[in-house]
Formats: structure tokens, sequence, C-alpha cells
């Protein structure tokens, strides 16, 4: 089977290292196109021998994508297209059948009940969605949440199919010798008390509730990784709070080492005693579930990866309503408490990379043999 993966670009995001990730475990030849933004994930996939290549789209009306996307896949003589991120769902799909490929397959990675990728639903987002998601053979929601949206739209259940992020939970294990470099390279005394967050810094994120508790803990340090518009924003408000000498932003971080400088995830999470999650919604949470991999306690207002299940699944996940009163005061006792490494609970191993990949496959063979027979013949 030769597969190709559309996404909408490729910078450090949730979605494009899971597909980076993902990629590592399918066992499937696979190429790669980003519509826009060829960043530092591309070159991860590059290293790891993925043929990627950038389609130079203009913005989401850049119509002529389209007819260079559907050359692309006819060329590539595909048995499956699967497309990531709305932009790439929607022009993917429409690529996909106009070269007669036999399966396309969605994967929705960051549907809200009010936004999605960060930005508020409009009702034409909806309608576009809605229509080129017929001309597809499945569509992957990554939490059961996601799914219940997706049928809340209009979406057949018969086409909706559960196929949770995954981690490599190894990459993750804490090491109290990259705790102490991690520490000592972000000049951070080693028997202070951190709090952490991963994200992009968008106004949904709620960043600003995780400044201000810190803030408000005199000797408390927060970790801040990712990057977005509101950084500037959070930067002014840390120091309008007399906090900024507490603060890291340390910008896009990726799972893995690289050239940048920028010190990777792990390596954070490490230094790290607690992590927090103050988003207003998600579609996943999996920065929550790399946390409980590294032994933290986790804070979180919402995380489909782990409402979704079992209590005893995640001890060491606390939900909390979100606001700043209430976390400055939980993490005021989880610093009274000692910090202290917990035993990565059964949650990490629901959501290992493998289990996901081999689900995946499952879809991957359903959109095949569910193909029209005249399909499948035009391909050949």
């Amino acid at each position: 089977m030769r597969a190709l993966h559309v996404i909408t670009g490729l910078g450090i995001g949730g979605a494009e290292q899971q597909l980076r990730l993902l990629l590592r475990h399918l066992p499937v030849s696979c190429d790669v196109v980003t519509l826009t933004n060829p960043g530092p994930v591309a070159d991860g996939l590059r290293a790891d021998g993925v043929r990627v290549t950038h389609l130079g789209m203009g913005g989401n009306r850049d119509l002529k994508a389209l007819p260079a996307l559907t050359r692309l896949v006819r060329r590539g003589r595909y048995d499956l297209v699967h497309t990531h991120l709305y932009r790439a769902c929607v022009y993917g799909r429409i690529a996909a059948r106009l070269a007669g490929v036999p399966a396309a397959v969605a994967t929705e990675h960051s549907l809200g009940r009010a936004e999605i990728e960060g930005r508020p639903l409009t009702r034409g987002a909806r309608a576009l969605y809605l229509g080129t998601e017929r001309l597809g053979s499945a569509t992957v929601a990554v939490s059961a949440t996601v799914a219940g949206r997706l049928r809340d739209w209009g979406v057949p259940a018969a086409r909706i199919h559960v196929v949770p992020n995954g981690i490599d939970a190894a990459l993750f294990r804490y090491d109290a010798t990259r705790r102490a470099a991690t520490r000592a390279r972000l000049g951070i005394p080693a028997d202070a008390f951190v709090a952490g967050g991963v994200g992009r810094v968008v106004p949904g994120k709620r960043f600003d509730v995780l400044v201000r508790a810190v803030a408000a803990l005199p000797g408390a340090w927060l970790l801040l990784a990712g990057d977005g518009p509101g950084t500037d924003a959070l930067r002014t408000l840390a120091a309008r709070l007399g906090a900024t000498d507490r603060i890291r932003f340390l910008g896009e971080c990726g799972t893995d080492p690289d050239d940048t400088g920028r010190t990777p995830v792990p390596d954070l999470l490490c230094a790290m005693d607690v992590f927090v999650s103050t988003s207003r919604e998600e579609a996943f949470g999996l920065a929550v579930v790399e946390a409980l991999a590294a032994g933290l306690p986790v804070l979180h207002r919402t995380c489909p990866a782990i409402d979704d299940l079992p209590h005893d699944h995640a001890p060491g996940a606390r939900r909390i309503s979100g606001s700043v009163g209430e976390l400055t005061a939980a993490l005021r006792r989880r610093r009274e408490g000692g910090a202290r490494r917990l035993v990565p609970p059964p949650a990490v191993g629901h959501y290992d990379i493998a289990r996901s990949s081999a689900r995946l496959m499952d879809v991957y063979a359903h959109a095949l043999a569910s193909a029209p027979p005249t399909r499948r013949e035009a391909h050949r």
C-alpha cells in the first residue's frame, strides 16, 4: 500500500508532531504534502527518510492549489490519501476524488465545541467541512469527545472511527540527570518548585491564568513551551506582575533534539514538578498524556484523553475549574506536599503509538474494502 498524507502545515504543533511519530510506526510506504509552512517538522520527516513536498499554497482561497495537488496525487498513484487539519481536509479530499484515488481518510485533530484549530467556528466553515467530508471514505476522531462533536455536526456515525493520538512513552521517561542539566541550562535553582505548560500561545489555551497563578506564588517558577500571537501579551503580563525573572518563555519546542538550541519537551518535563493545562477546550490533550508519561502530577481544566477514560487510569490528574485563585491554591498545595514523581498511570499505555497505528491500519483496510469497485478498477 502507498499512502499520501496531506497536512496544512509542518511547523511545530500537536497534529504535525503526531503525524511524524505515526509515520515512524505505520507499516505503509508514505509520502507527505504540506500546503504551507514547511517548518521544523518537515525537516524532521525528511531526516526520517520521508519524502515531503511543499505545495506553496498562498491562503485558504488559493484555488490554483487544487489542480496542483490533484496532479501530484494522480502522478503518485497512491492507494489512499490521508488528510490532516481543516484546510488540508477540504482540499485533499477533493483532490483525491478528482485523481481517482480509491480511498480518502481524514483525521480531525482539533475540533472543539465552538472552535476549530483555535479559531471560532463559522457556519460557512462547517458547511464546507461537511460538504467535502462526504467525498472521503472515513473520518478519524482523535477522541471519543471529538467523535461526539462530529456526530452532532451531522457526520454519519458509521463514517466515524476513533483512533486516539499516541505517544512513545520511552521518550518521556523521567531522568534525574536530565532534570538537573535542564534546570542548570535554564538558570533555575535545583530546589525550586516549577510548574509547566506546553501549547500554542493563543487565547483558548488561557496561559494568562497560569502566568497569574505562578506570579501570585512567591518562589514558584514557570516553564512555558510554545509560541503564537499571544506571546508578547504574556511577556507584558509577566513583567507587570513582577514575575519575569521566574518565568521562562521557551518558544516552539519539539519532542526530539534539533539544531535550534531549543530544549526538547521531554527535558522540560523532567525539569518540572507539576504540569498545568488551562485550555478552554481540547480535542485530545496530548501534552497532558506526555506529562503523565514523565511521572508528573497534572492539573487540567479539560482533557478528553483523560476525561474519556475511567478515573483510575490517571490518578495523578486532577480536574480544576480554571480560575486563578483555584490554580494558585492547587499549586501551593503541590509545593507544600513536596516534589515527587509518580508511576506513569495506565492511561499512558492506553495511548501507546503502536496501538494507535494498528487501529489506523484497520481504518485503512476498511476504507479500501469499502471503496466502490469502479474506483478501484480505475486506479489499477
